[in-house]
């Protein structure tokens, strides 16, 4: 039997792609000989995007494209896709096709080839992957991004804040997803790892966009990154800091310990008051780290119960039905 595949394409201001890069999907779902439907989201655009992703919708079936007034962000985007989602695997692509169509193709195929895969990443950055025309500052930031959000996951991922991905549709809905922003990428790695299933990626090429305005903003990027790392590895952070805290706190209590056997040694001295406040500073961070730590795996237990709660209220449905 022949999968049926849904593809979730956001879209904001992207009149002078959409036409083009509906058609290309399309056409590489017909070629592989698969059913398909394409959820292309208008995010608020500001431009035709709207009223291109209607009149195409109404010349195929197999295009149910979802429109706003507002701006909600890719996050939000991309939830409203997945909710209308019906395909045994849904994937996720960039309007502006960064990621030629070929990927699309081969996360499919990946996940109907490996029965143990859950989700598949498209990775410019593991080893086989490439990058083309990028501007140097976008793909500064982004491969620092990375590499920083590489420490910050419980599983190794070379590239963890693309959007071109594939999933099996129970995956989907058994997470719990509330990000609007950027931030849904990491969201559903760190959920999907808290749940056990299998990430897999595949070397990618990412390509510069030939059409339209980047989406790209380096400082809520970077501020989004930031702030999931400390989320995500609290213990680690506070942990090493602790650490620092007291090396330093061992450090100037032996430079102290120096001035008392040399007989010089003032109990008054600023260093005495620096070492007692880096050994508290040390300790204190030391016990937030246990805490985030137990408060952490609370969350992931969390998670889990809302996942199965999700499963079992699912099956009930379908016995309804």
């Amino acid at each position: 039997m022949e999968p049926f595949i849904s593809v979730v394409i956001p879209m904001h201001d992207e009149a002078e792609n959409a036409t083009e890069t509906l058609a290309a999907v399309g056409a590489a779902l017909v070629e592989r000989g698969w059913d398909y439907e394409l959820i292309p989201v208008d995010d608020g655009s500001n431009d035709d995007t709207g009223a291109i992703l209607t009149r195409e919708g109404e010349r195929d079936d197999r295009l149910r494209p979802v429109s706003y007034r507002i701006n909600r962000g890719r996050g939000y985007a991309l939830r409203q896709g997945f909710a209308r989602a019906r395909g045994d695997i849904v994937a996720s692509i960039d309007a502006d096709l960064s990621y030629t169509v070929d990927h699309l193709v081969r996360m499919v195929q990946t996940l109907l080839d490996d029965p143990e895969a859950d989700i598949v990443l498209a990775s410019p950055y593991m080893p086989g992957g490439a990058v083309e025309g990028v501007p140097f500052v976008r793909l500064a930031f982004s491969r620092v991004g990375n590499v920083v959000l590489r420490s910050a996951l419980p599983e190794r991922v070379y590239t963890s804040t693309g959007i071109v991905r594939a999933y099996r549709r129970d995956v989907l809905r058994s997470l719990d997803l509330a990000s609007d922003s950027k931030e849904i990428h990491l969201e559903i790695l760190s959920e999907a790892m808290a749940l056990g299933y299998r990430i897999v990626e595949m070397p990618a090429t990412l390509r510069a966009r030939k059409k339209g305005r980047s989406k790209f903003r380096p400082k809520a990027t970077v501020a989004s990154h930031l702030l999931f790392s400390v989320l995500a590895r609290p213990a680690s952070l506070f942990g090493l800091f602790g650490i620092l805290l007291l090396l330093a706190a061992v450090a100037v209590g032996s430079f102290l310990l120096g001035v008392f056997l040399s007989g010089d040694l003032n109990p008054e001295r600023p260093l005495m008051t620096v070492m007692v406040l880096l050994l508290l500073g040390g300790a204190g961070a030391l016990g937030f780290a246990i805490v985030a730590s137990q408060l952490l795996e609370m969350r992931r237990s969390v998670i889990r119960l809302q996942a199965d709660v999700r499963r079992m209220r699912d099956a009930g449905d379908r016995r309804d039905a």
